[in-house]
């Protein structure tokens, strides 16, 4: 009896081992699968690209008319006329508004009279002049007569030249009734309207009654840091660029939705001094604007030149790691090894970090995947391209 336990005991474990035995293959899978488990992780690695840039530096600025005209009244009056469309482009020299002008029609005549009657008084002096003269040479008039006569035709030549002022006077007054526009450009919408009294005199009391603004060209404001300001001076002292005083300086210009750098032109200004308070000087461009797309008072980006154009090595922006104080990217070796390489890095261009030193043509910089990569550890390179036609940032 205690030995047909035994046997089944016996047949139970051999049962079990055979189980287990066969379980394990399918535990520790095939030797296929056992080494592509243990493969090095996969990374993407590229070569840096080398490209042809300039250096810029950006900043934001606002766009400002070059002329800007508040139009007032000269000449006081009620307001007869007015010959613009609000908002319409107007040129120099056009009728804009009319002040009721017989008030100072009438100014005019009566000016032109007085110039009249005072030729009349003068012809007189000078012909009783002329017979106190003739009088005195045969002694039959006082010397103090015949100077009184001289000094009559002297005061009636200065009556003259006043009555004669006025008439230019009237005329002016009559010609400022007659309001232009003093500049072309956009006109604003007319802050008065027909039959209203206007105030003239041609001070700041007087009656606004519309502005114009130009449109072409049109310039641009920024202020630039004390340090960029060095840069650029640095720059233009080692003959990288040009002078920033000179109004030959090309700079490009976008607005906030632009995706590249569509708008050119030139700087033409530079402050004489740096603001105390802010730390910056003033900056003015000036460009084209023969459309009237561009309107004062809109933002936009500006970007100056730092440096003539040269080849550079960029990698991706994301590519770089910060260790501390270095900038430092991951390679990878013909073996597979991952390295660590410090290199001096430049500005980021489109996405791009420019390296100023620390890398060559050579180096197989991991571009994506980084985070499975580890100074010292194996990774399995795969080839990759770095985009040099990104999108502008």
């Amino acid at each position: 009896m205690q030995g047909i336990v035994f046997s089944r005991r016996m047949r139970g474990f051999a049962l079990l081992a055979g189980w287990i035995f066969g379980l394990a293959p399918a535990l520790s899978g095939t030797p296929a699968q056992a080494q592509q488990q243990a493969a090095p992780p996969a990374v993407t690695v590229s070569p840096p690209l080398k490209k042809q840039i300039v250096e810029w530096m950006e900043f934001t600025g606002q766009f400002a008319s070059v002329e800007y005209v508040e139009v007032r009244a000269r000449v006081s009056g009620y307001l007869t006329e007015i010959h613009f469309t609000d908002g319409q482009i107007v040129n120099k020299g056009d009728l804009l508004f009319v002040v009721d002008p017989r008030p100072y029609e009438i100014a005019a005549a009566s000016a032109r009279a007085e110039v009249a009657q005072a030729a009349a008084s003068l012809e007189l002096a000078k012909r009783q002049l002329v017979r106190g003269g003739e009088l005195r040479q045969k002694d039959y008039l006082a010397a103090s007569d015949y100077d009184s006569r001289v000094q009559q035709t002297k005061a009636a030549e200065a009556a003259l030249d006043v009555a004669r002022a006025q008439v230019r006077d009237a005329e002016l007054n009559l010609e400022f009734t007659r309001i232009t526009a003093p500049v072309t450009g956009r006109i604003s919408a007319h802050q008065v309207s027909i039959g209203n009294l206007i105030s003239g005199g041609g001070s700041s009391d007087s009656t606004l009654l519309t502005t114009v603004v130009s449109l072409d060209p049109i310039h641009f404001n920024f202020d630039v840091s004390e340090a960029d300001y060095l840069t650029l001076q640095r720059a233009t002292a080692a003959g990288r660029v040009g002078s920033a005083r000179d109004g030959k300086l090309a700079v490009q210009l976008r607005f906030s939705d632009d995706a590249d750098w569509g708008l050119a032109g030139r700087l033409d200004f530079l402050d004489n001094q740096i603001d105390r308070s802010a730390g910056t000087i003033r900056a003015r461009a000036v460009l084209n604007n023969r459309d009237f797309s561009i309107i004062p008072g809109q933002f936009a980006r500006i970007r100056l030149p730092r440096t003539t154009p040269y080849d550079a090595l960029m990698v991706p922006e994301a590519a770089v790691v910060t260790d501390q104080s270095r900038k430092i990217v991951l390679t990878v070796a013909e073996d597979g090894t991952v390295g660590a390489k410090p290199i001096v890095v430049g500005p980021v261009q489109d996405g791009l970090q420019v390296v100023r030193s620390g890398l060559s043509l050579d180096d197989k910089v991991i571009i994506n995947g980084l985070m499975r990569a580890r100074p010292g550890g194996k990774v399995t390179p795969q080839a990759g391209t770095i985009p040099s036609d990104r999108p502008a940032q």
